[in-house]
This record gives C-alpha cells, sequence and structure tokens, in this order.
C-alpha cells in the first residue's frame, strides 16, 4: 500500500517505493529511521562548541546555531506555518540559508529550495505549483513580488525593518517552538532541477532518504576527515547544494564554508584559511580555480579532496584541479531525480565507480525496461535508500520516470561494464538530426573533452533550412591557449579519436566561457540560442 501526505494546502505527495523496502533499508541500517531536526539536535548535544557553518559575516558552532534555527522556526509558527506545510527557500548562500531550512524542518515543514536569480518567474511557477504555505528570501524586492499566490499566507526575508512584522531578523528569540513528531517516511525537501532541459521538475525527499543514502554517498567522501571541514562553492537552492545543510551539518555534524556568491580568490582564501579539507564544486568552477594564479605563500595542503557534480568534468579541467589544488578529484554521478555514484572516470580507489548499495543500486534497461547485461549501453535507473518519495503535482513525471517497483528512470544513457562500474554517457533524449541521421551530442563532447586546450564543451543543433540541423562544437579554452580552429578540431576528432566523419561538428562557437544557469551547469538552451545567431552552415563542402 502506498503511503501519501497531503500539505494543508491540498497537495499530496505518495512514496512510490514499496514501504517493504523502505523498512528493509532502515533495518540494515542505511536509513536512520529519524527526521531532520531530530538528528541535528543530536549533532548539537554531542558538538555543541564544533564549528558549523561559516561564511563571509559569520561563524556559529552547532549551540548557536540551534539558537538562531529555533529563533526563527518560532516566527515561521507565529505565522501560521506547520507540519507538512511546503516553505518556499530563495536566498544566497550563507549562514541564514542554513538557518531558514533548518527551521522549516523544526517545525515538520517541507522546504522547497531553489537558486537566487534576477526575475520572478521560478518564484511563481514553483510556489504556485507546490501551493506553499510560506516563502523565505533574501531580498526584499522578491517577498513583494508574491501578491498573486493565494496559497501563500507569509513572506519572510532577513534584514530588520525591510518587510516590518515578516523580517526574521526581528524574531523574538524567547519564543517557544511547537515539539512536532515528524515521520521519518514524510517529506522533507524539494529538490528542483536547473530547468536546462524542460520546465523544472520538483522531486520531494523523505527524512529517511536525505538523512541516509543522500548522507551515505557524502560519508564515504570523508576518508579519515572527521569532522569535514567543507567549502560548496554551489548553490545551496541546487540538487548537488542540499548536500550541504542536511546532510553535511545535521547527518554528519560536518563544518561547512561558505560564500554568498562564487569567487575563485576568495573561494581558495576560504580554503586556506578555514583549514577546508573538502571543496565541493561544479566543473566550471573548478575549471576558473585551477586557471587562477596561485597567491605567494599560499597554502593549501590541508585539502583532501575536491569534488566535482552537477556536469560532466572533463579529463582537462581535472588533470589541471589536481595539479593546482594538490588534492585527488573525485567526481560524482548526481541526478535530482533520485541517484548518486563516484563515476568511472575518478573516485575512491579501486572500486571506483561501482554503485554503493547504501546509496542507492544502479541498473541499465532497454526502451522496453528489460534489464541488460554488462557492457550494452541503456537507460540508467536507479533504486535505494536515497530514492525520492515522487514528484511533486505532476502525476505525468510520475508516470513517465518511475516504475511500479520504484525504480527511478534518469533519462541518462549509461552502462555499467564487467567490474560494475558505472559509465555515463549522456542524455537519451539530445540529439541532433542531420539530414535524415541522428548523433548523439554527448558522444561528441566526451571526445573533444579529451584535446588538451578545450576545458568545457556543449555541443547544439543549430537550425538549417537544407539538412535540418547541424552540430555546432559550443567550447572554452584553457587559460594560455592560442586558439582552435574547426579544422584543427575536427582534425583531432577524426584521426586521434577515430571520430566518424558523419559525427564531426560542422560549426565552432568559441566563448570564454560557456552560459550557466543559477545552479552552476552551463544551460544548453541559452548555449544553443548564441550558437542559433552566431553560427552559419560553412560553405565549404559538406562532411558526409
Amino acid at each position: 500500500m502506498s503511503r501519501t501526505w497531503t500539505s494543508r494546502a491540498g497537495v499530496s505527495i505518495t512514496d512510490l517505493v514499496p514501504a517493504s523496502l523502505r523498512r528493509e533499508w532502515v533495518r540494515r541500517g542505511d536509513c536512520p529511521d529519524r527526521d531532520v531536526y531530530t538528528a541535528f539536535r543530536e549533532r548539537v548535544r554531542a558538538h555543541g562548541t564544533r564549528e558549523a557553518v561559516r561564511d563571509d559575516e559569520r561563524s556559529l558552532d552547532y549551540t548557536a546555531l540551534d539558537r538562531e534555527v529555533r529563533r526563527v522556526a518560532g516566527a515561521l509558527a507565529e505565522h501560521g506555518v506547520g507540519e507538512l506545510d511546503i516553505v518556499g527557500i530563495r536566498m544566497p548562500n550563507g549562514w541564514r540559508h542554513v538557518v531558514a531550512e533548518l527551521a522549516v524542518a523544526a517545525l515538520g515543514a517541507v522546504a522547497l529550495v531553489y537558486p537566487p536569480g534576477p526575475g520572478r518567474r521560478d518564484t511563481a511557477a514553483l510556489l504556485g505549483r507546490s501551493r506553499a504555505r510560506a516563502a523565505v528570501f533574501g531580498a526584499a524586492a522578491d517577498a513583494d513580488r508574491t501578491g498573486d499566490l493565494p496559497h501563500l499566507s507569509a513572506a519572510f526575508t532577513f534584514g530588520a525593518g525591510e518587510l516590518g512584522a515578516r523580517s526574521l531578523d526581528a524574531a523574538d528569540p524567547q519564543r517557544e517552538v511547537p515539539a512536532v513528531a515528524v515521520d521519518p517516511e514524510a517529506p522533507a525537501r524539494i529538490l528542483v532541477t536547473s530547468g536546462s532541459q524542460a520546465e523544472p521538475k520538483m522531486v520531494a525527499y523523505a527524512h529517511n532518504a536525505v538523512l541516509g543514502g543522500r548522507a551515505n554517498y557524502v560519508r564515504a567522501l570523508q576518508r579519515e576527515c572527521d569532522p569535514m571541514r567543507a567549502a560548496m562553492l554551489m548553490p545551496l537552492g541546487s540538487s548537488y547544494g542540499s548536500c550541504a545543510t542536511f546532510v553535511a551539518i545535521a547527518a554528519l555534524g560536518s563544518t561547512v564554508l561558505l560564500q554568498p556568491r562564487f569567487d575563485p580568490a576568495a573561494a581558495l582564501r576560504l580554503v586556506e584559511s578555514a583549514g577546508a579539507t573538502h571543496l565541493f564544486g561544479v566543473p566550471t568552477m573548478l575549471r576558473r580555480l585551477a586557471e587562477h594564479p596561485r597567491a605567494a605563500a599560499e597554502d593549501l595542503s590541508g585539502l583532501r579532496a575536491v569534488v566535482s557534480s552537477s556536469a560532466p568534468l572533463s579529463e582537462v579541467t581535472a588533470r589541471a584541479c589536481g595539479d593546482r589544488l594538490g588534492a585527488e578529484v573525485i567526481s560524482v554521478y548526481g541526478s535530482t531525480d533520485g541517484m548518486n555514484c563516484h563515476t568511472a572516470a575518478t573516485g575512491l580507489g579501486a572500486g571506483t565507480g561501482a554503485p554503493d548499495p547504501s546509496v542507492a543500486e544502479i541498473g541499465i534497461a532497454d526502451e522496453r525496461g528489460t534489464w541488460l547485461p554488462a557492457d550494452e549501453p541503456g537507460e540508467v535507473l536507479a533504486r535505494g535508500p536515497m530514492t525520492p518519495l515522487s514528484y511533486v503535482a505532476a502525476p505525468d513525471l510520475d508516470e513517465r520516470y518511475r516504475t511500479p517497483a520504484g525504480w527511478v528512470r534518469s533519462g541518462d544513457r549509461g552502462v555499467l561494464d564487467a567490474r560494475g562500474r558505472l559509465h555515463v554517457l549522456g542524455r537519451l533524449e539530445q540529439v541532433v538530426v542531420r539530414g535524415g541521421y541522428t548523433i548523439s551530442p554527448a558522444e561528441v563532447e566526451r571526445e573533444i573533452t579529451a584535446h588538451p586546450e578545450v576545458v568545457d564543451v556543449v555541443c547544439v543543433g543549430v537550425p538549417d533550412d537544407d539538412l535540418g540541423e547541424r552540430m555546432c562544437a559550443c567550447i572554452s579554452l584553457a587559460a594560455g591557449s592560442s586558439g582552435l580552429e574547426l579544422g584543427a578540431l575536427t582534425g583531432f576528432l577524426e584521426r586521434e579519436r577515430g571520430l566518424e566523419r558523419r559525427k564531426l561538428p560542422e560549426l565552432l562557437l568559441v566563448l570564454a566561457e560557456l552560459p550557466q544557469a543559477p545552479t552552476g551547469k552551463v544551460c544548453r538552451r541559452t548555449t544553443q540560442a548564441l550558437a542559433t545567431e552566431q553560427c552559419r552552415p560553412p560553405l565549404a563542402e559538406e562532411i558526409r
């Protein structure tokens, strides 16, 4: 029997994983069978004076952080926020963001966290579709644009006097937080996709899933570093950023080091001054760090690991980052929809790339849903302790991406090799159709990343009146590169990488850096628009 939880605004979230499996994951210790705030309070009691979070403004130990959490939770409760209410959070990285997430958890409410950025389209769409009861913003201007959302009863912001009684800085620190008995399998956080492929999806995760499966993959990165001191450069509102508050802090008792916005020089200073043992970022950030000049007397010797996720990490960037930062570079395959695995390219020693059952089992299936043997590519599917409950307000997505047995269809193409290691080959649906021939951009991108001068690449289709589409390679180059012409690139792909001529890009767009979505991932739609505007079909003989 499927379990369903319904918010007071009438949004229902159903667990699409069989209850017997959920119980088995708790029994074997993969999920803790407690809620996020209870887990956080255990960290407070055990490590009250340990630094919990630091940003450019302030450092809080676990005791001080809990004091702020309880103060803000009391203010939310006074305005009617309670158990299973969905609460939007749109804030820059910092200690206040962490407080807001934990305050929502303390009330048994559900945090809908998404990255800050210009405009209000995401706010209207996400808060409207989820029927959010309240929202916490980093800027008063965001809160002032929510008047047309009928289910939103209160908007809050930090900053004294910005919104009068709704300013969380003015909250009474003596207000009592209501005691709430929270079901560990109930929804705790809603992750939001970047929207780089289509309209953002909302994916609901239970307390057990974030404290269990999602925490287990981060725990594996700690090695002997306990507590881990993690410089987390990605937006906390991204899927990747969800491993900060509920995982690194509430589940693991780590120290999280934050910047309000990414700046490579400031990030390197933070790693050094705060004694970071781990650095988390997306490939574009890691490339900028690798290319940033070394400061006099710089000492990054305490850094043990650099963790990359959210997008494919090129060989060039991985090598340059490892050389520049003097730490192991670990690439993690992650999906908002419910899977994490260290990839076969980089990772954790001899077992690199092998799925961890305490996180999620991973299998490869064909289009009919039949499991495929080793070395046969197909769609990546996953199911395990980190598997989410379901999509929010989108039964069509549940039908498309979930199986009756609770498996998540990733929409990614991959293969498990004979050693059980995962190789991710790209998205299933990203294709360029040229004259009736279908080309996988991911395959071409993978070969282009092997070029020593290329650090970022996206291949997109550019409309063509004659052939329908032509492929354009949009690239950024390593610092010091003298440039790269289309002929040199295609020659490399054909001679050095063995790529068939019919798959070679016919257009080339060189950019200082590829455009990013708010999550830090390359925005494929924006890149495609640039390529369509700036590139024209070649006048030379067609590549056939």
